[in-house]
Order: structure tokens, then sequence, then C-alpha cells
């Protein structure tokens, strides 16, 4: 497990500060230009990259970018553990110029640390879709809104839903192209693919990483986001904010007729060979099925969470978000290399090559199985995946693993509620 950051962001905070004054007071004092790497007139960005399923394309365009700006170098360096490495980095005054970052609480709590660019009043902010900004300004931790600000650009997203096997659902009689939109005829589908003889759900419970999806789905229907706030004050508590998301999504794993405890590697093979007619993942597994099935007739569709379709939320999150270190030396080649990054075409060719979609109100989808959620883009009807305001030292998946497993509901809730009030003592930002 990762260290629960929210003991330690406080104390961060202020190494950061005191290591980059004092490295800037030094530079300064030694008549040095600039504290990076420098020759001859060429200045050399360091580009801090987490996302591993895209490190040759951001190292490609890399090298597009050095071959029509001569005099900037950009050395990528593409991490594993990425929110543990660069925080060592931060600390250790090795601050990247350009960074790519997971949109989740670890962004949130270095973004409410000082250690990144503020892009809030920036012009690029005015082509961007403004649901996917205020889900980068809302995990900003901190319970003053005045401080929720753009600390990063959403670069791609990401949707959590389920995924649709077009060709089985054909064979049960069912449209892939109209899913359905409440959650009694969500089950109802279910319990027809199961009368015809058809797996209606692949698990992939092995892996209780993805046992998070559909929480997340759910609840971004059933959760408000300000419900996360309340929890925070203790305004709230998992009990009134999760057990219906939780129930849910037990009954929805009842109708998992195929072997349950496989891991996501097997069961999106599984899936990619027709064993099942949908699998209750994010559209980020798309291109783990098409690779062993590139053949295959996706579709992807909104999780209905409850009986009322106007009401139905989009789960959607900022996967990548590209950010500039607040104390880059080298802010104008940076941003040069930002605004490049940024560019529709840039934006359209990522999203083809992750099956991703793209932050700009014209929103572009790089894979014609996510269409069908496009109005909820376009209307802004998006919330924020719900794990995304949860320390990670808090073992969410594996609650939900056991809650699967047993069916016992309150004992997921009282984990929940006893961890969370563990992690809220140690805050001393409060």
């Amino acid at each position: 497990m990762k260290p629960d950051s929210t003991t330690s962001v406080g104390k961060l905070r202020r190494i950061v500060y005191r290591a980059l004054t004092a490295a800037c007071a030094i530079a300064l004092t030694a008549g040095l230009a600039g504290c990076g790497n420098s020759t001859a007139g060429t200045v050399t960005l360091d580009f801090f990259q987490f996302k591993a399923e895209a490190a040759d394309w951001f190292t490609a365009k890399a090298k597009e970018f050095e071959k029509t700006h001569p005099s900037i170098k950009v050395n990528v360096n593409n991490s594993s553990d990425a929110t543990t490495d660069l925080r060592t980095r931060l600390v250790k005054n090795r601050e990247p110029d350009v960074i790519t970052i997971n949109g989740d609480i670890n962004f949130g709590m270095l973004a409410e640390a000082g250690v990144f660019h503020d892009f809030t009043d920036d012009d690029i902010v005015d082509e961007l879709n403004p649901g996917m900004v205020n889900i980068a300004k809302s995990l900003v931790q901190t319970n003053d809104e005045s401080k929720k600000r753009l600390y990063g650009l959403p670069y791609a997203g990401n949707a959590s839903g389920y995924i649709i096997n077009a060709d089985v659902w054909e064979q049960a009689g069912e449209d892939p192209d109209n899913p359905p939109q409440t959650w009694d005829e969500f089950i109802a589908m279910l319990k027809k693919f199961r009368d015809a003889g058809i797996n209606p759900v692949q698990a992939t419970l092995a892996d209780a990483w993805t046992t998070q999806a559909p929480l997340a789905s759910l609840a971004g229907t059933l959760v408000p986001e300000s419900e996360y706030a309340a929890l925070k004050s203790g305004d709230t508590t998992f009990k009134q904010i999760w057990t219906e998301p939780i129930e849910k999504e037990i009954e929805l794993f009842k109708y998992a007729d195929s072997e349950k405890g496989v891991t996501y590697q097997q069961g999106t093979q599984n899936f990619a060979k027709g064993t099942a007619a949908i699998i209750p993942l994010g559209t980020y597994a798309i291109p783990q099925i098409t690779m062993v099935n590139k053949d295959i007739d996706l579709g992807f569709a909104q999780m209905p969470a409850t009986n009322d379709a106007s009401k139905q939320i989009l789960t959607a999150g900022d996967d990548v978000i590209l950010t500039m270190g607040a104390n880059s030396r080298h802010k104008e080649q940076s941003m040069r290399f930002i605004r490049f990054l940024m560019s529709k075409k840039q934006l359209e060719n990522y999203a083809d090559a992750q099956s991703a979609i793209t932050p700009l109100k014209e929103t572009y989808f790089g894979n014609k199985a996510l269409e069908p959620v496009r109005p909820f883009f376009e209307s802004n009807r998006v919330a924020d995946f719900c794990d995304h305001y949860i320390p990670s030292s808090i073992n969410i998946g594996g609650y939900l693993q056991s809650a699967i497993m047993s069916g016992n509901v309150n004992q997921f809730i009282d984990s929940m509620q006893n961890e969370w009030n563990k992690v809220q003592a140690r805050d001393f930002r409060k």
C-alpha cells in the first residue's frame, strides 16, 4: 500500500517551499541565469510522465515538438510509481517543468500544497469542457471554495459504466445502441441474458481495484459530490451516502454467472472472446479488450442507478492532467510544450491511441463505442469518480471485494468509516 499522503501533506508543503526558495537563492547568488539544464542557448525541459500505457506516445510527441523547436529539448521521465516519485523529487528540489498526473486525491493534495502552476486565468481554459475543468478544481484539497483553482489542465478523460459486447446483445434480442435508461430496466436486461443462457456480467474480482468501477458508476448518480465535503466535515457518514450504491453493486454481481474470482487480465480476455454480455469497467479497459480481439464490436453505456432517466449522471474523470511546476525554471518553454500538447490535433491523436475523451468543448471520442455517452458531456452531466475523494491508504477495493462475496453491507460501511475517522484524526490542516 502507498503511504497515507494525508498525514504528510503539511510537512511536504513546508519542505517544498523551503527547498525551492533556498535553491533559487543559491542560484541568484551564484549569478546563474537559471536553475535547470541549458547549454549554448538550448533549454532542456524535465517532463515527468506517469501513464505507463501512454509512455511511447508522449515520448514520440516530445521528439515531434523538438523538431519544430530546435532550442528546446524535452527529457521524458516515465515513472512506474508516479505519486511517490513525484513527492520525492519535490522535497529534494528536483521539481519537473512539465508534469502529467492522474486526476485523483493525490493531485488534489499536491495542488493544495502549491506545487503546481495556477492555470485558472489562462485563455486556454476557455476552450475546455466546463465539466472536466470543474472536476479538476473540485479535487483541490481545501474547504475554502475560493482556493479551488485550476492547478492542472484536463488532458484526457475517461468514463465509468459498462462495456457492451454488441454481438452478444443482438443474440439475445437486445439493442446495443439503446441501453437501459433506468435501474429496473438494467436489471431486467441482465435477467433476460440469463434466461437466454448468456452470462450477463463478466466479473474480475480477483483484482480488488476493479470493484471500485461499479461503485463509482452508481455513486455518480446517487451521491452528489458536495457530500464528500460534508463527509470530511463530519456532517454525513458512509452509511448515509454509500449504503445504496453498495447494495446495488452487490445485486449487480449476483448476475455474474461464471467464475467471479478471475483477474482483470483474464476477465478482459474472456470478455473479448464473447463469454459475457457486459463487463462493468470503465473506458480504460477498451484497449485491453481490443488488443485480444481487434474485430470485436463494442459499445459503452452509463450505468443507471435510479428509476428516473433524467437524473442519471455519468461518472467521468480527468484521467490525465497536464500541469507545470509552480517554480519551473523554464516557464516560457514549458508553456510552449504544454500548448503543443493541448492542441486539438494532439488531443485527438491521444484520444485515438488510448480510447480516451478529449477535454475540449467540442468533445471528441477516441473510439466509436463511446458515442452513447456524448450527451452527458455536452450537457455537463458528469461527476468525478467517488474514490478520488478517498485517501489511497484506505483499502476500498479490499473492503468492496469482501462485501460483494459475503453480501455484508454493514461490515463494508463500518470498515470505511473507521478508516476514514483515523485519517481525519491525523489531518492537521483542519
